[in-house]
């Protein structure tokens, strides 16, 4: 909002309501006196419904003007002091937020109470000359009221839902505050068919009691309240259903566009009732949805998708399971002297330009970064998703990883080590911190032709134990060569290169 917005919003409202009102109480004094006229006519005489009319005609002039006036007055400051904050452009105060979601309500109020003192002036005025007339007349005024005071809260609680809902973004509700679903049909029923029908029935009984009843009169009656019934019956309910339908289609688009996907939904709090209640419970759901997506992503950039993927699907536990795995093992050469004579930014960045190839590669052939080692990093295909050529899919990763590091980050030495074989993988560690691993022969044989191939000079070393394991059109990339005792073990290593 720019600088002067918020008080134009103010005064538009203001002005809105201050005519609202009017017309409201303008509509229910209409019916009311043409209630009025009609059960007169059948019960009383025309020389005496005339006196009645020119007695009560400028006391209820007079009344009209004078309560109407005084209760518009107390509602225009009523509305300031509950819509201070909005002027001022800072957040509504205890009270504030209080009164600001209770503006209907007021509103209510207020034209009920300014009708229930026309009604008691209109049966003191009348009962010194006729108590049922003045039964008559105070009776119709307080249906009137009652009418006038429901329509004017759904009018205004329509009118303001837009201070409702800067009023609820600045404070999620808690609680339902204005009257809910159940609550408002009973206006609408009260409004559109409990007023007339009472007046209907009163004609009614009337006609059947007294004897002599103008048969034009009851039937001018009945016409006349079954048309205000239809009308008022019609607006009414049609308020109502928009009321409710609004906040719910908004509920309704934004869990639609949740279902396909789209999580960054929010729905505008505007009503303070159980359907305020309704649209913050969508918001939070979407916001859960947000953090749970958020947590995830984090989860899978941890322990790789395959991993974040079987611990979501069948739950994170310790223990693991024997499997048939690829290792491969990744390592920096001359990694000590490059952090001497290189700041430590340069070798972060360095080393993350390494490992982006490291990744694409291996994860596009279909395996897992299990875990980064400072300057190096182990690679496992076969776990936690099993394949049917675990060895192959490694042997094939090692000669593309060797081209793509070459081509991309040449400055850079490295050596590569390629096993397969059986290994335990699985979650290890405590309940409450625990890593993905694997655990065998396998990754030791891997780490230890990493070592070697470091000190030979050559780029990529793999055991014969991985090419026997691979299919055939993948061992005639390689060329086994000489047998050598690793470092730690007792038996000979065949050794592989990639065939030139």
């Amino acid at each position: 909002m720019n600088r002067d917005e918020p008080e134009r919003l103010v005064q538009a409202i203001d002005r809105r309501l201050f005519w609202q009102g009017w017309i409201a109480s303008g509509v229910g004094a209409a019916v009311v006196f043409m209630s009025i006229g009609f059960l007169l006519a059948i019960l009383f005489d025309a020389s005496e419904r005339d006196e009645l009319g020119r007695q009560n005609l400028p006391v209820a002039l007079v009344l009209i003007g004078v309560l109407g006036a005084i209760v518009s007055r107390a509602a225009i400051r009523h509305r300031r002091e509950a819509l201070a904050w909005i002027v001022e452009r800072r957040e509504p105060t205890e009270d504030e937020y209080r009164l600001t979601l209770g503006l209907p309500r007021y509103s209510a109020l207020t034209t009920g109470a300014g009708w229930g003192l026309a009604a008691i002036a209109a049966v003191a005025f009348n009962l010194d000359q006729s108590v049922g007339a003045a039964a008559l007349i105070g009776a119709s005024v307080w249906l009137g009221g009652e009418t006038t005071a429901a329509l004017a809260y759904m009018l205004s609680e329509r009118t303001l839902r837009p201070v409702t809902a800067l009023a609820l973004a600045a404070r999620a509700p808690e609680r339902s505050v204005a009257p809910g679903v159940r609550a408002r049909m009973l206006f609408a029923w009260s409004l559109g068919t409990a007023v007339p029908l009472m007046s209907v029935l009163v004609v009614g009984i009337v006609a059947l009691t007294k004897p002599g009843v103008d048969v034009e009169a009851v039937g001018a009656a009945c016409v006349f309240l079954g048309s205000v019934a239809l009308a008022v019956g019609f607006f009414v309910t049609g308020i109502t259903a928009r009321a409710i339908a609004d906040p719910l289609t908004s509920v309704r688009g934004a869990v639609e566009r949740v279902a396909a996907g789209e999580l960054d939904v929010h729905v505008p709090i505007d009503d303070s009732s159980e359907v305020g209640l309704l649209q913050a419970g969508v918001n939070r759901m979407a916001e859960g949805l947000r953090e749970r997506e958020r947590i995830r992503d984090l989860f899978g950039r941890q322990v790789g998708e395959d991993v974040a993927h079987a611990a979501l699907e069948g739950g994170a536990r310790l223990g693991g399971e024997e499997r048939a795995i690829g290792a491969l093992f990744v390592d920096i050469a001359g990694s000590t002297s490059m952090a001497l004579a290189m700041p430590p930014t340069e070798v972060v960045r360095l080393l993350n330009r390494f490992f982006r190839v490291v990744i694409d590669v291996v994860e596009a052939e279909g395996g897992l970064v299990n875990k980064f080692e400072g300057d190096a990093a182990l690679c496992v295909f076969g776990a936690p998703v099993a394949s049917p050529d675990p060895a192959g899919q490694t042997l094939r990763a090692a000669r593309v990883l060797c081209e793509r590091l070459d081509q991309t980050v040449p400055e850079i030495g490295f050596g590569i080590g390629v096993s397969a074989g059986r290994a335990v993988a699985g979650n290890v560690g405590a309940e409450h911190r625990f890593e993905y691993t694997v655990i065998g022969d396998p990754v030791n044989e891997a780490a230890r032709l990493c070592d070697l191939a470091k000190e030979r000079g050559v780029p990529v070393l793999a055991s014969d134990a991985a090419l026997g394991q691979a299919v055939e059109s993948e061992r005639e990339a390689w060329e086994v060569g000489e047998r050598t005792v690793l470092r730690g073990r007792l038996e000979a290593t065949g050794l592989a290169l990639p065939r030139a």
